[in-house]
């Protein structure tokens, strides 16, 4: 029943606008293996070819990237382990320049301490001199004043030389034992 109401519905309004002709379906049909045909030969190889093309260099391009990734990690291990080495090396050399500044250091109160030695006692043998110097300068003018008061006293001159220095020799003694 709903095939008989069909066909009364078409034969009443004409052609349907939904179902195509024979003719319309021929003419597709042929258009659309001429277009397909042409596509499939001319087209898509053409997208192959770039899609491929594609392919490659982003392949190529992430090869290219992981080969740089890892010689910059190599690199990287390279320049830490030289950084290390260098930071070794930098720490050996201040312990050398400290342990040296320590020698010098060593080395200059050493020689600043032989030096006040010397010094001391240049001076000490300066001054011993000086006092030695002092001591017969002294036992001189004592000398001469003891022989003078002695000629004095005694009334007589005392002018040999060994007579002179017998009295003064007594005289001091006799200084020494009265301390």
């Amino acid at each position: 029943m709903s095939t008989n109401l069909w066909i009364l519905a078409v034969d009443e309004v004409g052609p349907s606008p939904v179902i195509p002709k024979p003719a319309e379906i021929v003419v597709g049909l042929i258009a659309f293996s001429i277009l397909f045909y042409l596509l499939r030969t001319r087209a898509v190889p053409k997208f192959e070819e770039a899609y491929r093309e594609r392919t490659n260099a982003i392949q190529g391009g992430l090869e290219r990237a992981e080969k740089a990734q890892r010689e910059a990690e190599v690199t990287l291990k390279t320049y830490q382990a030289q950084l290390a080495d260098a930071r070794g090396e930098a720490s050996k050399m201040r312990e050398d320049a400290r342990s040296e500044g320590a020698q010098i250091i060593e080395q200059m109160r050493a020689t600043a301490q032989e030096e006040a030695l010397r010094i001391s006692a240049a001076a000490r043998a300066s001054i011993e001199a000086e006092r030695q110097q002092a001591i017969n300068s002294l036992l001189n003018e004592v000398g001469t004043i003891a022989t003078t008061l002695a000629s004095k006293i005694v009334g007589e001159a005392l002018d040999d030389q060994a007579r002179q220095s017998r009295v003064v020799e007594r005289f001091l003694s006799d200084l020494e034992g009265s301390k």
